[in-house]
């Protein structure tokens, strides 16, 4: 996109609040125009006072500079109020549009960007793009009327005083022409490295316990003051090559001045000009330069707001989940089935899955075990459409998922992680996520109950309404797995994936967590991914998979009989005595 397009698109989230922002263009017109009131006022002040001794000048001129500052004092107030509440919802709009879109991207672009990136984006980056669309906007409206109004008043002082203006105008705008490349290179970069240090901080914060075990406080240190260093960097170039145009401006000011000064007091002494008339032309040259530094300063916030809008934009416009499928469930049976299933994970050399075929009729449990790599996780996210087969098909109740909305094929699964994911809310609330209705506290207590999370849930200080912390920091691994048991019970959808639950888990722990999954899987098509392999004896059916095909399935006894790859399994994690 071009730096045009970019700030006309950018324009376009200022039109819902035009009202508003017509006030705020009002209020500043009518305080650009009074700027030249002020040199204007000098000269009948000068000359009828000073020089003719008019009395009614002498009375009306303080009178009129101190209405005249009273209305520029209210009309900066009112511009400068209206344009940040315009800003403050520019920013609001761009962050919810974000936000809107990172709910609905695509899994495989959470693969491929870091998550401090992306919160750089969101927090960093969107203000820098109000700097663009309201802040420019008015110091280039403001200013330029400022300007206009000077120059027309010089000219009617002294028209050709005042074309010794022009002469190094065209100077002054060749430098910020060669300053904006360079402003918006400098600004992609800076943000850049803001993403990347967002990324060490949001991972030094997460992984705190890793690093102190780990002795890796110096590493993360280092690493963290490279990027800030970089920042720091970034941020100084910005600035240098933002000022760089001040003293520019201020050059051209000196020689402006000192030509009219020279030509001035000729012009005056020839009685060209009166001096309330010269002074008036001095003050109004005075006050020219300010509002032309700040035109030409506002490269450096345009620039970095448009590089910013870059960034903004491509979150925004990527694409997302592909979701064609217009196909409702109703009544859902639960009969899940692989078709000649392959999948290759974007940029990998060789498929995770080939040929994958299977079914799991309505209520069975289907275990897939393996080793680490194999393709068992990936054929549990193939389900939900966190990614999509690239080739073969798979079915739900005889319907191809591709041709299902992607709202009511995840109606119909629940997800149980190895590591849970739960929300910085209260025990209730993270029980009643994703129920799709209104939950009613019998219903929540039952669902604890039945996941066997009421027994710790009642001794927390505030019982339901306790706040778990981040991740739920403030639970043990079992009692964060016994929750997302019962938010699955609460949703009570009849697919069930299970990725490796108890894994992680100590045999008291898991004892618990089994015996409420045993609730949670009745009656349920379940898929359960299994490292511990005595999890998954009394399975419907087992399948083997190893480098992403499935290469023996049945019952526990069967695959033991067989003494290939399921018993080797169970060889290296049970030893000689493998169960029977």
């Amino acid at each position: 996109m071009t730096g045009r397009e970019l700030y006309l698109r950018l324009l376009a989230y200022v039109k819902p609040y035009w009202r508003q922002f017509g006030v705020a263009l009002v209020a500043m017109v009518v305080l650009a125009a009074t700027e030249p009131a002020i040199p204007a006022l000098l000269k009948p002040m000068l000359d009828g006072t000073f020089v003719e001794k008019d009395p009614d000048v002498v009375r009306w001129t303080p009178l009129l500079l101190i209405g005249l500052f009273l209305i520029r004092g209210s009309m900066n107030f009112l511009s400068g109020v209206a344009f940040e509440w315009v800003a403050g919802k520019v920013v609001l709009d761009l962050r919810r549009q974000m936000f809107e879109r990172i709910l609905t991207l695509p899994t495989a672009f959470f693969d491929a960007h870091s998550t401090g990136n992306l919160i750089a984006r969101v927090t960093f980056n969107v203000n820098q793009v109000t700097q663009a669309s309201t802040k420019v906007l008015t110091v280039l409206v403001k200013d330029t009327i400022i300007v206009a109004g000077l120059l027309a008043y010089m000219f009617y002082l002294n028209w050709l005083l005042t074309l010794i203006m022009f002469v190094l105008l065209p100077v002054i705008a060749l430098i910020v022409r060669l300053l904006a490349k360079r402003l918006r290179r400098i600004s992609r970069s800076l943000q850049e490295a803001m993403g990347d240090m967002t990324h060490v901080l949001e991972e030094g914060v997460r992984g705190h316990k890793v690093i102190k075990v780990f002795d890796g406080k110096a590493y993360e240190q280092r690493r963290f003051d490279r990027l800030a260093n970089w920042v720091r960097r970034y941020n100084l170039k910005t600035k240098v090559a933002g000022m760089a145009h001040e003293p520019a401006v201020e050059l051209a000011g000196a020689l402006m001045m000192a030509i009219l000064i020279y030509v001035g007091t000729h012009e005056t002494v020839a009685g060209e000009l009166t001096v309330g008339g010269f002074v008036s032309l001095m003050a109004a040259v005075g006050l020219i330069f300010s509002p032309i530094k700040r035109l030409t300063s506002i490269n450096e916030a345009l620039q970095k707001g448009l590089a910013a809008a870059e960034s903004v934009f491509d979150l925004i416009d990527q694409q997302a989940e592909r979701d064609t499928g217009t196909g409702q469930l109703k009544e859902v049976q639960g009969r899940l089935r692989f078709r000649n299933v392959g999948f290759r994970y974007p940029l990998a050399k060789r498929d995770a899955l080939k040929n994958v075929s299977f079914e799991a009729a309505p209520g069975e449990t289907v275990a897939l075990v393996g080793r680490s790599g194999g393709g068992k996780t990936t054929v549990v996210a193939l389900i939900p459409r966190f990614y999509s087969p690239t080739g073969g098909t798979i079915e739900l109740d005889g319907v191809n998922i591709e041709q299902l909305s992607l709202d009511s094929l995840r109606a119909n699964l629940s997800l149980v992680g190895q590591e849970s994911v739960l929300f910085d809310d209260t025990v209730a609330a993270n029980i009643a996520y994703g129920a799709g209705r209104e939950v009613t506290q019998r219903e929540i207590e039952q669902a604890a109950l039945d996941a066997n999370a009421l027994e710790f849930i009642l001794r927390l200080p505030e019982g339901f309404d306790s706040r778990i912390g981040e991740d739920g920091v403030r639970l043990s691994g079992g009692q964060r797995q016994r929750l997302a048991i019962a938010r699955a019970l609460i949703k009570d959808a009849p697919v069930l994936l299970l990725d490796e639950a108890t894994s992680a888990l100590d045999t008291e722990s898991e004892r618990m967590v089994q015996d409420a999954l045993a609730r949670l899987t009745a009656n349920r098509t379940t898929l359960v991914i299994a490292h511990r392999l005595s999890t998954v004896k009394h399975a419907d059916r087992i399948l083997v998979i190893k480098e992403g095909r499935i290469v023996e399935r049945g019952k526990h006894e069967e695959l033991i009989s067989l003494d290939g790859e399921y018993t080797e399994l169970c060889r290296h994690q049970f030893g000689d005595a493998v169960p029977g």
